[in-house]
């Protein structure tokens, strides 16, 4: 395979602080926060037990007021609210669909908004979080894609998402309380706005912190990244976060592909399944989940089916099979629920897992490719959509 040209995007992560303001110690990393404590006065040989007691109560008591860590001295306690804060996004409306859906609408820094998803299920609870301010992929099905990229969000940003909704949700445990297994936020899902393999770090960083045992503690098994196709960044992925991994495949050929997905034109099908073979064996992955939109006359037909099952052949994989959720001027339409089951019946016969997911949360556009931030005023018609996505009129 030819060597990819280096990512290069022109695309910025806000600083974490103003020169002269406090520090957010949200989203810092374990060495990074032991850095900003020494270099704001905890002598060095204490730092190590500093960082284990500030990290669990921010992450696994939930306590955001210095004053109420109690296993510090009341001097310390005091330096540190002097010094930094803990803060995170700011929940600005909050929708609930009528299936128990819940959409949050949470501001950032600069005035900026995304929106947080989660999902309750009988067996879990799964949070849909963002990685970006709008998204640069363009994806001619997606609502998301529709809103031009403002920035990055940073680690403090993105984690922060998760702790939102454990505030709402109620799910911070009582310090000294018998440990609760059960969660309502059990399953974490990068689907929301934006691609997080051009925010790579700071997901990276997010997610490290989700996942460690003396926090948040979720499982790298419960967390699932989708990647519509960055293919230089799959294996990094397996070998820095090594969470599960889906992909927005959506299409069979790469002439589809080009118009659905524009990023295919840079990593077409080819390459981007040939990275997809190593990830499982990289990360200790069970499987990737294709992810595959159902357009009507699109992509939808038994021939795509019997492609899909061709062109996966020796990946352990399971294909989601999403109706179109649609939303105002979308150039395209859901698949009939017969052909859809058409579809998934040839896949199943194949040997491979085929879910059709229910789409949830649909009367507050909270659905897979619903999500668009509401400060987003840069409406595009019904036809200007139509001949980005190559339908013409």
């Amino acid at each position: 395979m030819t060597q990819a040209a280096p990512i290069t995007q022109d695309v910025v992560t806000i600083p974490r602080k103003l020169t002269d303001g406090p520090v957010n110690l949200v989203g810092l990393t374990r060495e990074g926060l032991r850095e900003v404590l020494i270099a704001h006065g905890t002598p060095e040989r204490q730092a190590k037990m500093r960082v284990g007691q500030i990290w669990q109560w921010i992450y696994q008591w939930g306590v955001r007021d210095f004053a109420a860590m109690t296993n510090l001295a009341k001097s310390y306690r005091a330096e540190l609210a002097g010094r930094f804060v803990i803060e995170i996004p700011e929940v600005v409306t909050k929708q609930v669909s009528s299936d128990g859906t819940r959409k949050y609408l949470v501001r950032i820094a600069g005035g900026h908004e995304v929106e947080v998803v989660y999902i309750p299920e009988e067996d879990r609870g799964t949070l849909c979080i963002s990685s970006q301010v709008g998204c640069t992929l363009t994806c001619s099905f997606c609502h998301t894609g529709t809103q031009k990229l403002v920035r990055n969000l940073t680690a403090a940003e993105i984690v922060g998402q998760i702790m939102v909704a454990r505030d709402d949700l109620g799910e911070w445990p009582e310090p000294g309380a018998p440990k609760d297994e059960t969660r309502l936020l059990s399953n974490i899902v990068l689907m929301g706005m934006g691609e997080p393999l051009y925010n790579f770090e700071n997901v990276r960083d997010a997610m490290k912190i989700a996942m460690d045992p003396e926090g948040i503690q979720m499982s790298r098994r419960r967390i699932t990244l989708s990647t519509s196709g960055v293919v230089p960044e799959i294996a990094r992925t397996a070998q820095e976060i090594g969470c599960l991994l889906a992909v927005s495949f959506h299409a069979t050929t790469d002439a589809v592909r080009d118009r659905l997905v524009p990023i295919n034109k840079r990593w077409n099908i080819a390459a981007l399944l040939e990275a997809l073979r190593a990830y499982p064996k990289l990360s200790n992955s069970e499987r990737i989940t294709f992810e595959y939109v159902m357009l009507d006359g699109v992509n939808d037909s038994d021939a795509d089916a019997r492609r899909l099952v061709q062109l996966i052949q020796g990946i352990p994989a399971k294909i989601n099979l999403i109706p179109f959720n649609e939303w105002p001027g979308a150039p395209y339409k859901r698949s009939s629920n017969n052909r859809i089951r058409a579809f998934a019946d040839i896949i199943y016969k194949a040997g491979y897992a085929s879910p059709i997911r229910t789409p949830r949360g649909e009367d507050i556009m909270a659905a897979c490719g619903q999500l668009k931030s509401a400060t987003e005023r840069a409406r595009k018609s019904r036809r200007e959509i139509a001949a980005e996505a190559g339908l013409g009129d």
